[in-house]
């Protein structure tokens, strides 16, 4: 198949899955009150679009980041909840498997979640972690031919209805004691609480996952002991650009919305400064650019820390004012609870904080201006970076 060909094929595929799945329960999802993570997982499944990111080998598309970020904004610009539940199952959730799973990990696990039979989660906060990744209190020992993990994980998208979690835990002291596990929700052990009641994001479960002495054989040890601190933030990575296409979508979203409110009333008030709606436009171009060159990055095999930060920084700072202008903007309707633009602006406030606070991502930024660096950056800049086993996914 050719470049041209798949794309069109691509295009249509997540046309109609918006159209036929997303839009028709987006209002129920606004509320809560859609369906499950799982299901939506199965029906991108359905769509061909589960697996993305997946080799073709594993049952997937072998699509590009290109693809992912497409994918991800199409859906957001519909429904946000739906758009994190698909992002973390195809990010953070399928690619540490992709990248640092051995040949046996990829053809257990691979195909049933390219093909939306099984959600995929992904475990790394706790309740008293904070935004340090490794303060990890999550305890993995070994015993024999299996390791015992103990302890609770919090906030995790999808706990409770995910099939396999990617569980990073404590094997050994500082970053370096750190380890990758591959957790069946069915093992013995793992349980999961209720899913907790958000300003936003209403139809993505959130809850704590608990680990009471769950035993995961050595064959389910993602990549070697002592290496989950790479894991993790290999994913947060490549979650990150996930993260800023969700935002550019809600952002898209909140600009829908609004041109739609002024067209139900009849036009622009006179009273309406139209420099607004063109700053919210102009910033989510902007947006849009940042997160294509960190997705490019990552198609490229290239180290994208630096980008993913900074797409995902400007990116979730502009869907919240994209989002609050739509409130303004149509005003005083939208200070109902179910209004197109309320919901985008509860939304919106979740990618400002997961997958790494922007508080974190300014440190980032930051840590990296004080290093030595080429005096130039940009598009060539690709391939800087170190490559990664596995696939060349970059760190």
């Amino acid at each position: 198949m050719s470049a041209d060909v798949h794309r069109t094929a691509l295009v249509r595929s997540i046309e109609g899955f918006v159209h036929d799945v997303v839009s028709p329960i987006a209002p129920a999802m606004a509320r809560g009150a859609g369906p499950s993570p799982k299901r939506i997982v199965e029906a991108a499944g359905e769509a061909g679009l589960a697996g993305l990111l997946t080799p073709i080998a594993y049952g997937g598309a072998g699509g590009s980041h290109r693809d992912f970020i497409e994918f991800i904004e199409a859906v957001a610009r519909v429904d946000a909840s739906s758009s994190v539940i698909l992002d973390v199952h195809l990010s953070v959730g399928t690619e540490p498997l992709i990248v640092f799973g051995n040949d046996d990990q990829k053809s257990r696990y691979l195909p049933r979640l390219a093909s939306g039979a099984w959600l995929a989660a992904f475990a790394l906060t706790e309740p008293q972690g904070g935004s340090d990744a490794a303060a990890l209190q999550v305890r993995a020992t070994h015993d024999g031919g299996a390791y015992v993990l103990t302890g609770s994980k919090a906030f995790i998208t999808s706990g409770g209805d995910a099939d396999l979690y990617v569980v990073i835990a404590r094997t050994g002291h500082g970053a370096r004691g750190v380890t990758a596990f591959l957790v069946e929700a069915s093992s013995p052990g793992v349980s999961s609480g209720p899913p907790l009641e958000k300003m936003g994001l209403r139809g993505s479960w959130t809850a704590e996952l608990v680990l009471d002495g769950v035993r995961v054989p050595d064959e389910n040890r993602l990549g070697d002991e002592g290496h989950g601190f790479t894991v993790a933030m290999s994913a947060l990575d490549s979650g990150r650009v996930g993260i800023s296409a969700q935002a550019v979508g809600i952002a898209q979203g909140a600009i829908d919305a609004t041109l739609q409110h002024w067209r139900r009333r009849g036009g622009v008030p006179d009273d309406v400064d139209l420099s607004t709606l063109a700053d919210m436009e102009a910033r989510t171009a902007a947006a849009r650019q940042l997160t294509r060159h960190a997705a490019a990055l990552v198609d490229a095999g290239a180290r994208v820390t630096l980008d993913a930060s900074i797409a995902k920084l400007y990116s979730t700072d502009t869907c919240v004012a994209v989002a609050q202008a739509g409130v303004d903007l149509c005003a005083p309707e939208s200070s109902a609870d179910d209004h197109p633009a309320a919901v985008r602006f509860r939304d919106a406030k979740a990618c400002q904080i997961y997958e790494g606070t922007n508080q974190i991502q300014r440190v980032v930024i930051a840590r990296h201006l004080l290093r030595d660096r080429p005096a130039h950056r940009g598009i060539g800049s690709i391939g800087e970076g170190r490559r990664l086993p596995g696939g060349g996914r970059s760190t």
